[in-house]
């Protein structure tokens, strides 16, 4: 009989083997790369995902489970402090031990562990637990992706990661804008939605909007390219004065990824290097140059509620698309209690929220109230602009 619990342990089981597969086409060698300190090396997200699961599952609720390595918590942990000690985001690099080989034996070990743990019943504050460690798991999934493309991407050789990798999508439709109405509305969800939902996206409040519109398209790279030409990245009023100063320190005149070649604008993708199309969405650019173009349009960029309420009309969202709001509790917004409390709210501070999913997000893993949060400099995540006024 096919019940709740055999459900999580299938889940379970895809979502480890979906990230063995996303680590298929690498080569040993692009397993322990970490260019700059926010990329991560493969071989880390493979440890990390699979400490979690060790750390807050198996390790207290297993009789006679025995740790497999006890050095693995302090290199794998990654930012709870309250757990212990770690080793330092930008040093992760330097882990050429353990071995690959030595952290695929290390995530079979545990895997296995689970899977027996998953086969018994489980009270619902672990099930939670693991829950939380499937979409965290998933979460790394979409940052692999990310970190592997910024890897190969600033090999001199662009090596691709696979030929065949989803192209980037095309808007096959004419651009509208999609008016909201004046009005009072709700967003967020309340505590106790069924089906699995991360903390930031509680409570369910109200807000009030003026009447607005937003793009049924994301800004394209032919656009982009318009705003380029037109010495957008040179422009000081249309920046915002944190921006400017980045500018001045980057050198930063074009997304991330674009190479101009032989006069013609090129793109480097997960299939490799090729020749810029100018009708695909625009990717891998900062909450700096997404609100400097929008000012050179003479638009903005929407606020997370229009973005929500927009969406559920008209069920877009297909980049992680930068809002123009600052990451914040939502009013009732609870933390959960111990470790687990430091997922989510830790990091509501200086960061902005994207809205949406990308071709990087594992199938059902976004919903139209999920809240994903950056820096304002960071590009390297797939990410887009869709313009509101």
């Amino acid at each position: 009989m096919y019940t709740e619990t055999t459900e999580l342990l299938d889940r379970f089981m895809a979502t480890r083997k979906y990230t063995e597969r996303l680590c298929a086409p690498l080569a040993v060698e692009d397993f322990v790369v970490q260019p700059v300190e926010f990329v991560s090396p493969p071989k880390w997200h493979l440890g990390h995902t699979t400490w979690y699961f060790e750390q807050f599952v198996l390790k207290d609720n297993v009789e006679g489970y025995e740790v497999y390595d006890e050095n693995f918590a302090f290199i794998f942990n990654s930012y709870y402090e309250s757990v212990g000690a770690h080793v330092l985001r930008y040093k992760r690099g330097n882990l050429s031990r353990p071995t690959v080989d030595q952290i695929k034996a290390y995530r079979n070990h545990v895997t296995a562990g689970m899977q027996d743990f998953l086969k018994g019943e489980i009270p619902a504050e672990l099930r939670m637990i693991v829950e939380i460690g499937i979409n965290h798991e998933q979460q790394h999934q979409e940052l692999l992706l990310y970190d592997i493309k910024y890897i190969l991407g600033h090999n001199p050789l662009f090596p691709a990661y696979d030929n065949t990798f989803a192209k980037a999508s095309s808007q096959d439709f004419e651009q509208c804008w999609c008016p909201v109405s004046e009005g009072v509305y709700e967003i967020g969800l309340e505590h106790g939605t069924s089906g699995f939902r991360y903390d930031n996206e509680m409570g369910k409040h109200k807000v009030y909007l003026d009447e607005f519109a937003l793009s049924n398209k994301l800004v394209t790279n032919a656009e982009y390219l318009e705003f380029m030409n037109d010495a957008g990245y040179e422009q000081v009023l249309l920046w915002h004065s944190d921006a400017w100063d980045w500018l001045k320190e980057t050198g930063i005149k074009s997304p991330l990824y674009w190479h101009k070649i032989g006069g013609q604008w090129h793109e480097y993708t997960l299939a490799g290097l090729h020749q810029l199309k100018p009708e695909a969405p625009l990717m891998h650019i900062s909450y700096y140059e997404a609100f400097a173009f929008a000012q050179w349009k003479n638009k903005r960029l929407p606020t997370e509620a229009e973005w929500e309420i927009a969406q559920a009309q008209f069920e877009w969202g297909s980049r992680w698309e930068w809002t123009e709001s600052a990451y914040v509790p939502y009013p009732d917004y609870r933390k959960p209690a111990g470790a687990i409390g430091e997922y989510n709210g830790k990091f509501m501070v200086n960061q902005k929220v994207l809205r949406g999913a990308s071709i990087a997000t594992p199938d059902k893993h976004s919903r139209p109230t999920y809240r994903n949060f950056f820096h304002p400099p960071m590009r390297w995540q797939i990410n887009g602009i869709r313009l509101a006024k």
